[in-house]
């Protein structure tokens, strides 16, 4: 892909995830992998932590409600800089957001996923319109890793 279709195909996603972002309502959080997957992108969790990294003042973005994940039910500030950091923690606490002293949000109380079918917006820990999670054919406990599949 030459540089200028590469720049023009990274601008698109970006605009995605922008486009996400700004649907997070206030109070709320998501994850970079949850944005990723909403704008298009499954498995972009990366993807959607560098468009928030290079985002500029101008997209009227609501940045600090991204968050990163770190577990089925908690998710974490995930920003390195302390500066950006204490800011984030400082805006979703004005939210109403509650925080760990580690940077832990339960996900349950305050994460956001939308559902298509009804324009709703449900607690993270209801089943979020999502389909139930599918057992593996094998009737093992685990799933097999996508190499083996």
């Amino acid at each position: 892909m030459p540089s200028s279709d590469m720049a023009e195909h990274v601008e698109r996603l970006y605009r995605a995830i922008y486009a996400v972002v700004r649907r997070i309502p206030r109070g709320r959080v998501a994850t970079y992998g949850q944005v990723a997957e909403l704008a298009g992108i499954p498995g972009g969790a990366r993807v959607a932590g560098a468009a928030m990294k290079v985002s500029k003042p101008g997209h009227q973005l609501p940045w600090q409600r991204v968050i990163g994940k770190a577990g089925r039910t908690r998710g974490r500030i995930a920003i390195h800089d302390p500066v950006g950091a204490a800011v984030q923690r400082k805006l979703l606490a004005r939210e109403g957001i509650e925080i760990g002293e580690t940077g832990l949000v339960p996900l349950d109380r305050y994460g956001w996923l939308p559902t298509a079918a009804t324009g709703r917006t449900p607690r993270a820990g209801s089943n979020r319109g999502g389909r139930p999670r599918q057992q593996p054919r094998s009737g093992s406990k685990t799933r097999a890793s996508s190499s083996r599949r």
